[in-house]
């Protein structure tokens, strides 16, 4: 999932653009942020991006890929009872950002930190 997020950002990343991976914790859930300064997705673009084979339509012919690791990634949330939401600019960049809950064993260990 997080290779599938990583990957993507650096794909659609200009050349010495940044990505930032960010994990933090908040009510028992792990937010796991993957952030590009990429070419973003345009707001007609973002509601399908999730779905098998689609990618957003401005750079999808002038960067590799199928359109699944997005779907794959929010599969495996999912799948871990978590979800991935993403914000966007156009020419600005994104942000992925996946939620996942912590066990409650593990969220009362990181409350004691």
């Amino acid at each position: 999932m997080l290779n599938n997020l990583v990957s993507n950002a650096i794909k659609y990343s200009r050349s010495g653009g940044e990505v930032r991976i960010r994990v933090e914790e908040a009510g028992g859930e792990a937010n796991i942020s993957v952030v590009d300064s990429g070419v973003g997705i345009a707001p007609e673009d973002v509601d399908h991006i999730f779905a098998p084979f689609r990618r957003a339509t401005r750079p999808a012919s002038t960067i590799p890929g199928v359109g699944l690791g997005l779907s794959v990634a929010r599969r495996i949330a999912e799948a871990h009872g978590g979800r991935i939401d993403v914000t966007s600019r156009p020419g600005l960049g994104s942000t992925f950002v996946v939620v996942l809950p912590l066990s409650p064993r593990r969220a009362s260990e990181l409350a004691l930190h």
